[in-house]
């Protein structure tokens, strides 16, 4: 489904097929300039919110972290940097992502720790109870089958372990979300037309935020793919939310 000049349907008009196939040609035509976006966009809170999500992290078995949808590998990264006796794995469908998370992994000396995979969120290639900890940053909102994800991430980590979940959400303090919205939908497309090779998908992707499921929605689907104990915490006034559930 092609839409003109570069221009990305709604989230609600196409079908799972589609929304996966955009997702991987968006994020094979940002990746050069995806991590200074993601920094500026975000006043850098980006950063912030992956280290508070690294330290909520328990190893206890396996010493292994799994980071789904781990894109340029900032999660995988922070989680190897605070936790030096663990082995981590990054996953992700799109190979440019992977090319340029495997060149800031060797310029940090962290290659013999993190090593990275190319595979599908949904079937992913590993063993089960392989983990102590499994992960996803920023990507759910991109997985159109979310409980499928959630279970393969359960399935991955071992008994009493961690699936945790980051991700951006819509506020609902009633005079900010007022401000995101304008944010969202005028001022983050015109700044991405300045400095992305692909503005338009910032278009899609802040729509994407706006279509994810309310916080209470998200953490009943956490319950539904068979997690227990789950845990959401709020970040910075509700733009972003981090989500833990735990494998009986």
């Amino acid at each position: 489904m092609e839409s003109s000049k570069n221009r990305y349907p709604s989230v609600k008009e196409i079908n799972d097929y589609d929304r996966i196939r955009i997702v991987k040609e968006i994020f094979s035509t940002i990746t050069g300039k995806y991590d200074f976006l993601n920094h500026f966009l975000s006043l850098r809170r980006d950063v912030a919110w992956r280290r508070f999500t690294v330290e909520q992290m328990r190893f206890f078995n396996t010493y292994r972290f799994l980071d789904v949808a781990t894109g340029t590998s900032d999660l995988a990264i922070e989680a190897a940097l605070q936790y030096p006796d663990i082995q981590v794995i990054g996953l992700d469908f799109v190979r440019q992502m992977l090319d340029q998370g495997m060149k800031k992994i060797e310029s940090k000396g962290l290659s013999t720790r993190i090593d990275l995979i190319k595979g599908d969120a949904l079937h992913i290639p590993l063993p089960d109870k392989s983990f102590d900890a499994a992960g996803v940053a920023f990507g759910i909102r991109n997985i159109p089958d979310k409980i499928r994800a959630l279970t393969e991430l359960r399935r991955v980590v071992v008994p009493r372990g961690q699936v945790l979940v980051l991700e951006m959400t819509f506020p609902r303090i009633p005079c900010f979300r007022q401000f995101y919205d304008l944010y969202l939908n005028r001022i983050l497309p015109l700044l991405a037309r300045v400095f992305s090779p692909n503005p338009d998908a910032y278009y899609y992707l802040g729509e994407s935020i706006m279509n994810f499921p309310s916080v209470k929605g998200f953490a009943l689907m956490m319950k539904d793919a068979g997690l227990v104990d789950v845990e959401v915490y709020t970040l910075t006034l509700g733009i972003c939310h981090l989500f833990i559930g735990h494998k009986p």
